[in-house]
């Protein structure tokens, strides 16, 4: 049911005073670092470790192995064992006599519709979807394409599949149809689960249309189809052979379906990476261990536990949407905040603040784009002092590096919050490195990521695969084998093109595809991708060092930097630079940028070309596409352009702007 804004405050304002009232909470004492760190990374103790880490979570039947090395380097977590997370992230809540806390809470900045969902409705919802699924002939082992907007009805689909033991493959519904074909052809799902629409700021996605273009390109033409008609935008002109409507489905519905247990090594998603390097990769991992990491991180990371609320600023379609809306507060038996909507312009830069109050957030995750975005359209803070932020107790940044002057105006305007900087990938599934709340809080390092997260054994390699023991020398980092519960089993369909690109450069260790280094202190710094280190003359330079220095100046929202083929040098950088203001002397401001890099990085760093541009080239998840840019810059004929792109008509303007700048 959806409700006013108004009515669900008036709804969650009971309920917390009913806490207060009846409940005293219970917060897990602090815990040493150091031993976890030892005990996870210690091969006589780390089963033992992530054994204890586990025994939260509900088993069907206890596994036989907690680590099983057999075929190394592809390690399987808790094989043997029965569970599911569908039953782990709502049923077992609902058990416990918790059915009506609040799990879900949306909202749409596009409709003005807002919904409240507890843990009893979500089980209900989600057990009926999941009967829906098996009358299709869906079961165990099945994979199911996820195309669907920001919705409630996305969560239900997503946990329905995992009730049955399904893998779902959620594809983010800006995807074209060519990209939604090619998953189509990977995953050969049984169905597609969709929507009528998709809504954007400044238009309407229709899905239909990309949906059975992507079918025919995907080989698969007749296959069923569930819609979600949106009220919004309903879909009149389908083919209702193909087509099943969403909520006439649900209406047949006389009896949910039960929970399907499943193998603790079953996989549990399928997740194309981002591609902001290279073609996307279809990686998937197993349901045992990512339980067992949603269980960990939860807890010592983000502090969430019973009725605490987490707002993930993403979307469905990317891993921190997966872990951090979709499943990992429900794991905890906490809330989460699923939101239709941008961080500015739905309708201003005010809006996470706004909810943040609303809904009393207890944890923020956001990217450094996202606050890089308000920042830019609320430098002051005017709309953000318009909110009551004490229930934030937490912000967490991820989704790319985050520049140290991001971090000082959030710490800034929110002084009382904690801010914990992390890194990790959607192929390690949860933090690499990162502060925590629950075990000792180690003071903040703007531009660093903290220390490795315990079960992460990492190093700094330089290019003859030497481990590099000297603080603050850069170098590849590196993660050795076996990754802790959680990590991607594989990439689906091709476990040898995994073992090919991940773990044998070299052989025992897992390869990030990041550069960075290691402070005196344990402090990790991820500077770039590797292919982002680039060679002047001899010198080894990271383009997220200039980065820092840039963004470190007032005047500038945001930068990239690449490297651009040089015949004297072989690589030189350049920047590519939004302005706080438009109006300023760009001659000034360079001449100080210039001189702000070679005070700061060194002469041979020299910035020559600066390009001041309206907007950078990102993905849909916020990562800005560098490869793109250094291709603009190397003037290649057909830059690469990832489907991932969330604005194509940025790049006429960039290459306009660069253009520009050869010719003065």
């Amino acid at each position: 049911m959806y409700l006013q804004r108004r009515h669900i405050l008036g709804c969650l304002s009971k309920q917390s005073q009913q806490i207060q009232k009846f409940e005293v909470r219970a917060f897990s004492a602090k815990q040493s670092y150091e031993e976890h760190r030892r005990l996870s990374l210690d091969p006589a103790a780390r089963e033992k470790f992530w054994e204890d880490q586990s025994k939260e979570i509900h088993w069907f039947k206890k596994y036989d192995k907690v680590l099983d090395q057999s075929k190394a380097p592809l390690y399987r977590w808790f094989s043997g064992g029965l569970t599911n997370m569908s039953y782990n992230c709502i049923d077992r809540h609902v058990e416990a006599g918790r059915g009506g806390d609040t799990a879900v809470i949306y909202e749409s900045a596009f409709t003005k519709r807002t919904r409240i969902l507890t843990y009893q409705e979500l089980q209900n919802q989600v057990s009926k979807f999941a009967r829906v699924l098996s009358n299709q002939g869906v079961q165990k082992g099945d994979t199911v394409i996820i195309y669907m907007p920001m919705i409630p009805e996305a969560l239900i689909a997503m946990h329905a599949c995992g009730r049955l033991g399904a893998i779902h493959s959620v594809v983010f519904g800006g995807f074209a149809p060519e990209e939604l074909g090619n998953r189509i052809k990977t995953t050969n799902p049984k169905i597609i689960i969709t929507a009528s629409a998709g809504l954007e700021p400044n238009r309407i996605i229709p899905y239909c249309d990309n949906v059975d273009k992507a079918c025919v390109i995907g080989g698969h033409p007749d296959i069923k189809r569930v819609i979600v008609q949106r009220r919004s935008y309903k879909e009149k002109d389908i083919d209702k052979r193909l087509y099943l409507d969403y909520d006439e489905e649900m209406a047949k519905v006389t009896q949910g379906h039960d929970v399907v247990p499943v193998e603790g090594t079953h996989p549990f998603f399928i997740l194309y990476t981002s591609g902001t390097t290279g073609s996307p990769k279809g990686i998937y991992r197993s349901v045992g261990g990512q339980l067992a990491a949603y269980n960990y991180a939860m807890n010592y990371i983000f502090d969430i536990g019973q009725r605490d609320v987490m707002f993930a600023s993403s979307d469905i379609g990317w891993i921190v949407g997966h872990n951090f809306i979709i499943y990992g507060p429900l794991v905890r038996g906490g809330t989460t905040v699923m939101y239709e909507g941008k961080p500015v312009g739905t309708p201003n830069a005010g809006v996470v603040w706004r909810m943040v109050e609303d809904y009393k957030v207890k944890a923020l995750f956001i990217a450094p784009t996202g606050v890089r975005a308000i920042k830019k359209d609320d430098y002051e803070g005017e709309l953000l002092a318009q909110h009551d932020l004490t229930s934030l107790k937490s912000i967490h940044l991820a989704g790319e590096r985050c520049d140290p002057e991001t971090i000082r105006w959030l710490h800034k305007k929110i002084p009382h919050a904690h801010l914990n900087d992390n890194w990790w990938q959607t192929e390690t599934g949860w933090p690499i490195s990162s502060n925590y709340i629950n075990l000792e809080t180690f003071e903040m390092k703007p531009g660093s990521a903290t220390k490795p997260c315990p079960g992460w054994d990492i190093k700094i390699m330089d290019d003859d695969d030497n481990i590099i023991t000297e603080p603050d020398k850069p170098g590849k980092i590196v993660i050795k084998l076996p990754c802790p519960p959680g990590h991607m089993d594989g990439l689906w369909g091709n476990d040898q093109a995994y073992v090919e690109k991940y773990l044998q450069a070299p052989e025992g260790w897992y390869l990030t595809g990041d550069a960075g280094q290691i402070d005196k202190d344990g402090y990790i710094y991820v500077l770039a991708r590797t292919d982002d280190v680039i060679n002047t003359a001899g010198h080894r330079i990271s383009t997220g060092r200039i980065e820092e220095v840039l963004t470190d100046l007032k005047g500038i929202a945001e930068c990239a930097v690449v490297g651009k083929d040089d015949s004297l040098k072989g690589e030189v950088p350049i920047a590519f630079i939004i302005l706080q203001d438009e109006k300023v002397d760009r001659k000034e401001i360079q001449k100080i940028i210039q001189a702000e890099v070679r005070q700061k990085v060194g002469a041979f760093a020299k910035l020559e070309q600066v390009v001041f541009v309206q907007k950078l080239p990102k993905t849909r998840s916020g990562k800005i596409l560098r490869n793109l840019l250094r291709d603009i810059s190397n003037n290649v004929q057909q830059p690469r352009v990832t489907p991932t792109i969330e604005d194509r008509g940025v790049i006429p303007e960039i290459i306009k702007s660069y253009q520009a700048l050869l010719q003065q």
